[in-house]
């Protein structure tokens, strides 16, 4: 390897978790980040290192282009996607969850907000709430002026505060409350179920045409629970329920036979579970057997 190369290897895998990170953020998809990741290390070993100044931003800069590309097309992809997308979970370490801020924004709760943002702004919202840099450096990642930037930030700021969890997600909110959800589901519990469940709760599946998954969106608390209660005979029986940290917070990991079957999200509001995301599609869930670096 020649001593260019292995500068731009040593730099690249300094900020490789930084720059996973602004991917996934952006794509809600660890699959689609890693590709992104592999398109910003091809365009960073071409670069002359004597010509940057500073390679952080310049690599957070390939990276936000690629990502803004892909996010593109993926917005196709998703047109023709069976039932609802939900974006792709992690398993993450404890010091994910030590950082609120991180945390909150790698939720899946944040992470559907986000899909409602489009592809500027979310890319424009990301880089700005999430790692802090100046206009001028997203001007530059975005290819708009940094007085466009700063409108874009303001309409995606206001636009995600509309739609963003109604106060302050707390691990230690979203832990009970996913706690005493897994102790009604493994009891069978309908009523200790419903206890947990906001009267407007909003339940997700996503099997991707590959798993069986609500095709719809089910709302309400009793709908919510009826089509919990169908699958309860099934717990300990078959299927084993297990705490995991996914995307920063608490969630269930259903196991069938030893292997992951379901990935069970939450979003709390006020202590109560107002969205339950379940990720069944397979291609999604090879990140939750392992822990899955983020950085910012």
């Amino acid at each position: 390897m020649s001593k260019p190369t292995a500068d731009a290897t040593g730099v690249f895998v300094t900020h490789r978790n930084l720059l996973f990170t602004v991917a996934y953020e952006m794509l809600g998809s660890a699959a689609d980040a890693e590709d992104v990741l592999q398109e910003t290390w091809m365009k960073w070993v071409a670069v002359d290192l004597d010509t940057v100044q500073d390679q952080r931003a310049y690599l957070v800069r390939i990276t936000t282009r690629q990502a803004l590309m892909r996010l593109r097309s993926l917005g196709r992809r998703k047109e023709s996607y069976v039932g609802p997308w939900l974006p792709e979970p992690l398993l993450t370490a404890p010091d994910v969850a030590e950082d609120v801020e991180l945390a909150e924004h790698v939720s899946m709760a944040m992470l559907l907000v986000l899909e409602t943002l489009a592809p500027t702004e979310r890319a424009v919202f990301v880089l700005r709430e999430v790692f802090d840099l100046g206009y001028d450096e997203i001007a530059e990642s975005v290819d708009k002026t940094p007085a466009a930037v700063r409108q874009i930030a303001h309409r995606a700021r206001a636009h995600v505060a509309a739609r963003r969890p109604r106060g302050v997600i707390s691990p230690a909110d979203t832990r009970q409350a996913i706690e005493a959800f897994q102790r009604a589901i493994e009891t069978g519990d309908i009523q200790g179920l419903l206890d947990q469940l906001a009267p407007d709760v909003v339940f997700l599946g996503d099997g991707g045409g590959i798993k069986q998954a609500a095709l719809q969106p089910i709302v309400g608390a009793d709908s919510v629970a009826a089509l919990l209660a169908s699958s309860l005979p099934r717990i300990g029986r078959e299927m084993t329920v297990e705490p995991a940290q996914i995307n920063g917070y608490p969630a269930l990991i259903l196991r069938l036979d030893g292997e992951v079957d379901t990935i069970m999200a939450v979003r709390v509001d006020d202590t109560r579970i107002t969205g339950l995301y379940s990720v069944r599609n397979p291609e999604k869930l090879s990140r939750t057997t392992h822990h899955t670096l983020l950085a910012r």
